[in-house]
């Protein structure tokens, strides 16, 4: 797959076999994400520092995906995402 002129092997960034990348870590803004989700970001040029909630960093990334961008490693970033926001902030 190729973004922004350079060649990325979504694959190997996905079902790599390091471990180390799929943990979450809380980044400097406190969001929680793994090695591998900020990789996807960079890939995209997103700067997850520039949000101030997730909710927002889920939104840019629906947005891009809803202007009829078809990219899977997005699209599980976003449920990911989603997921998480979901079980962390919604009162149950």
């Amino acid at each position: 797959m190729i973004i922004n002129k350079v060649e990325h092997d979504i694959e190997n960034i996905i079902e790599n076999d390091n471990l180390e990348k799929k943990f979450l870590k809380e980044r400097t803004n406190g969001f929680l994400l793994s090695d591998e989700q900020i990789e996807i970001l960079k890939m995209y040029n997103i700067d997850y520092n520039n949000y101030s909630n997730i909710s927002e960093l889920i939104y840019l990334i629906e947005s891009y995906l809803n202007d009829g961008n078809q990219d899977d490693d997005l699209e599980w970033l976003s449920r990911e995402l989603s997921e998480r926001n979901y079980y962390q902030n919604t009162d149950k």
